[in-house]
């Protein structure tokens, strides 16, 4: 499958999760706490796969110039906090729990989200950022936004972010087959948006597949 192809594709599990994010906010509009100015989900830790990755850069590359210099600017914070997190992740090797418990409680803010507190890429965010805010599927256990009225201990129907993975994962490794170099057995691995708006997108295939 081309490039293009495989694009394509990513944006039907773009439009996929943006029906499903309507549907469940509609259904659960007495919990849901997601509004204009809100950008608690800009400060989550997670990592894009490498169709993610592709997707974003392609299309952050399209910006003005000048919205990627200040945003490239705030890659440098994002970086440094990684690096923060990577040390204290250290401690706890042993503790996958522990770990899980580390990632889910840091805050750090995502390159894309300017000055305005809006994102700059808003239309073409990842899949987390567009689900965020009602019920997910997750590691096989249900989360909720910290900021949502959801109720513990009470059933939600959600959105199955495991599926979605496991969709990406299987992209990235077409990807890689495409690209005709990288190792497809690292497909799995995830992809700091620092990292994926700085890099060319053949240079981030090299570094990190290879």
């Amino acid at each position: 499958m081309d490039l293009e192809s495989l694009l394509h594709n990513y944006e039907y599990l773009l439009d996929d999760a943006d029906r499903k994010f309507k549907t469940l906010s509609q259904r659960y509009k007495e919990y849901i706490r997601c509004q204009q100015g809100c950008s608690d989900c800009c400060y989550a830790v997670f990592g894009l796969f490498l169709i993610e990755a592709i997707y974003i850069k392609r299309h952050f590359d399209r910006l003005d110039p000048q919205i990627c210099k200040e945003a490239l600017l705030r890659c440098n914070q994002m970086d440094m906090e990684l690096k923060r997190i990577e040390r204290k992740m250290e401690r706890f090797r042993d503790d996958p729990d522990m770990q899980n418990y580390v990632m889910a409680k840091e805050r750090i803010r995502c390159p894309l989200l300017d000055e305005d507190n809006r994102c700059i890429l808003y239309i073409y965010r990842p899949i987390t950022c567009r689900v965020y805010g009602v019920p997910v599927k997750m590691g096989g256990t249900i989360r909720v936004c910290h900021k949502a009225g959801f109720e513990k201990g009470k059933s939600y129907s959600f959105y199955d972010l495991d599926s979605t993975y496991r969709n990406l994962y299987l992209f990235s490794v077409e990807l890689l087959k495409e690209f005709k170099k990288g190792d497809q057995s690292k497909a799995s691995l995830l992809i700091s948006m620092s990292k994926a708006i700085s890099t060319p997108s053949e240079l981030l295939i090299d570094e990190l597949f290879s």
